[in-house]
């Protein structure tokens, strides 16, 4: 198949465009800079000049599916920023796959969408969307997810697939981000780590996008993970241990984080800072809560089976540096 991959040079991007020339589809992506496009001949894929929200429909002649990977995923920033990245960038993409005669509109979700701050436990794809949420990545990408859903048609096929905690070699997110926190003396355990989760490993979720290609009902989304319930505690302390690094044990109960995380915010917004505040609601809410899901939709109606456990995919970890 012809695939056309937003966010291409990203982390889920980039992996998914790998493991498509892998399994012998013939990719585009989308590329703003050079770099990027050097990047993407690199991996395989015939670099596409574009950028979410002025995506030409003739960027997508003769494509016969998209996967819509690009998001704005930053910790802090305006409302408009997430919309017009999450919300807008989605409905142009929509737009133009339908006037090119895209045959399937894949989109990656999350589970953050259904998140206002709850713990969710053993959730699947029916629990609801939340009727509100004080998370600017929740909202949008729920707000993006229903759009695309909608648009299912007799001439195209429309799903998301929703992982959670993506991890894995070119992780460029969770764990930099928590190897910086230690080496700065940032890192404190929320509730000492013990709350529930499941992981999903970049090479299962981009072999679950590429069962989508093919399976999949049109207008329903579809969770995947590792299939490997564990905590915080134990998954981070490993996913560190591939780095030669012990996690601390300072910990903080989590209720606290979270009214810190609101003070502090709220500090931001009166000073108008621009630079990310050290600890976000999002963040804080997040770590704190339980989430495990379930994953037999996927299994039964797409053949799902994790392609990498997370034992493996540790041992595959390389050293940052």
């Amino acid at each position: 198949m012809k695939v056309f991959v937003t966010g291409a040079s990203g982390f889920v991007g980039s992996a998914t465009v790998k493991w498509l020339k892998k399994k012998k589809h013939t990719v585009l992506a989308m590329s703003r800079s050079e770099s990027s496009d050097l990047l993407l001949k690199n991996l395989g894929a015939k670099p596409v000049r574009s950028e979410l929200g002025k995506v030409a429909v003739a960027d997508l002649k003769g494509v016969d599916a998209v996967i819509h990977a690009a998001a704005f995923v930053e910790q802090w920033g305006s409302r408009d920023d997430f919309w017009r990245a999450n919300v807008t960038g989605t409905e142009q993409l929509l737009e133009a796959a339908k006037a090119a005669k895209v045959k399937r509109f894949i989109f990656v979700g999350t589970e953050a969408m259904l998140f206002y701050g709850q713990d969710m436990v053993g959730i699947d794809e029916t629990y609801p969307y939340p009727q509100s949420t004080p998370f600017l990545y929740s909202l949008t990408k729920g707000e993006a997810e229903k759009r695309v859903l909608a648009a299912n048609s007799k001439t195209l096929t429309t799903l998301s697939v929703r992982p959670r905690l993506v991890w894995g070699e070119g992780d460029k997110t969770v764990l930099p981000v928590l190897v910086d926190m230690i080496q700065k003396k940032q890192f404190m355990w929320m509730d000492h780590g013990n709350k529930t989760t499941d992981t999903t490993h970049i090479t299962n979720l981009a072999h679950a996008l590429e069962l989508a290609l093919k399976k999949g009902r049109g207008g329903e989304a579809y969770f995947v993970t590792d299939g490997e319930r564990t905590t915080f505690r134990d998954f981070l302390g490993r996913y560190l241990k591939t780095q030669g690094i012990t996690a601390p044990q300072k910990s903080i109960p989590g209720f606290v984080a979270r009214s810190l995380a609101f003070v502090v915010e709220g500090i931001w917004k009166i000073l108008r800072l621009k630079s990310e505040p050290p600890l976000t609601r999002f963040a804080a809410a997040i770590m704190s809560r339980h989430c495990t899901i379930r994953i037999d939709k996927i299994r039964r109606n797409m053949g799902y089976k994790p392609v990498v456990t997370v034992t493996e995919g540790l041992l595959k970890m390389p050293h940052l540096g």
